[in-house]
């Protein structure tokens, strides 16, 4: 069936728009934190899988770090386990670990690159153990009791990353693989660590030096106090909305990843919304985009 004349015109408008931009980002490296509704829903996935596979074609190199909570706290469901949470964290026990590493970095991970793989791309499935890639030391959680003292919180096997070693990351890009890493790391002890994925990815593209993190969320992207999305962020802006309360709650945490990975080198950090399907695209390829832009 043919196109209409407003139809065609229309496809040859996108391909013209995006013609630059794929110019520009060609051999960059774009680190992508998959997640959200993007991870759940049929369509998005697949939508997600061939947006990575596109990109890599026209010669951008995508690196997908991913979640997996709701598969985690299913599992555990299944198993009779009750998940308990601490300030938003997930408390992780020896057998909570097993499960965690179990869903991360084989059901979801090996999930996410037979998707991309169908579609034509060559993924390659990592956790932070491959490669030495995330070394990891334990989290704590810092509360306040009656008598205003500060205690400790031990939520177990959560860490934070100590150092990233891209080497086997740098292997495979130039391999003209893709990776895609499951956030979990190894600490000093041999312990392994559940680490949010956010972090992960913002770490990863600072030690990669990569011209884009985009963080992939159930929401717009940031919005302002009317409302409206924010976009074409400076970092001092961004400092001035943490201040005056506009960036709260769980929006706080990925912004201020995506604020230390524009700090730290990264050329520009996106938060977008993964319920649009091709968002990675529209956000790379069109003059508008769909999310909000932190330089």
């Amino acid at each position: 069936m043919s196109l209409t004349p407003d139809a065609a015109t229309n496809v040859a408008r996108v391909l013209s728009e995006a013609l630059p931009y794929i110019r520009r980002f060609r051999d960059k490296t774009v680190v992508i934190k998959y997640g959200g509704n993007a991870m759940v829903d049929a369509e998005l996935k697949q939508s997600f899988a061939r947006d990575v596979v596109l990109m890599k074609t026209v010669g951008i190199n995508p690196v997908v770090v991913h979640g997996g909570g709701p598969q985690i706290g299913n599992l555990l469901e299944r198993l009779g386990k009750e998940s308990q949470f601490v300030s938003g964290m997930r408390v992780t026990d020896s057998e909570t670990m097993d499960v965690v590493e179990m869903v991360l970095g084989g059901l979801v991970n090996k999930e996410i690159v037979n998707m991309i793989n169908r579609h034509g791309g060559s993924a390659v499935g990592l956790t932070g153990k491959d490669g030495d890639l995330i070394r990891a030391r334990k989290l704590t959680i810092a509360s306040t009791d009656d008598a205003g003292g500060t205690n400790s919180i031990d939520i177990g096997h959560v860490g934070e990353v100590e150092s990233i070693d891209v080497s086997v990351v740098d292997m495979l890009v130039h391999g003209n693989f893709i990776p895609v890493i499951a956030p979990i790391g190894v600490g000093e002890d041999g312990h392994s660590y559940n680490i949010n994925a956010d972090l992960v990815a913002g770490k990863v593209a600072e030690v990669l030096r990569a011209e884009k993190l985009i963080l992939l969320t159930n929401t717009k992207g940031l919005l302002s106090k009317e409302g409206d999305l924010l976009t074409g962020l400076s970092t001092a802006r961004v400092d001035e909305l943490i201040a005056d309360g506009t960036i709260h709650g769980g929006m706080l945490p990925k912004i201020r990843c995506a604020l230390e990975a524009v700090r730290g080198g990264v050329v520009s950090s996106h938060i977008i919304d993964g319920r649009v399907k091709h968002a990675v695209m529209v956000e790379l390829f069109t003059d508008e985009g769909i999310g909000t832009l932190i330089r």
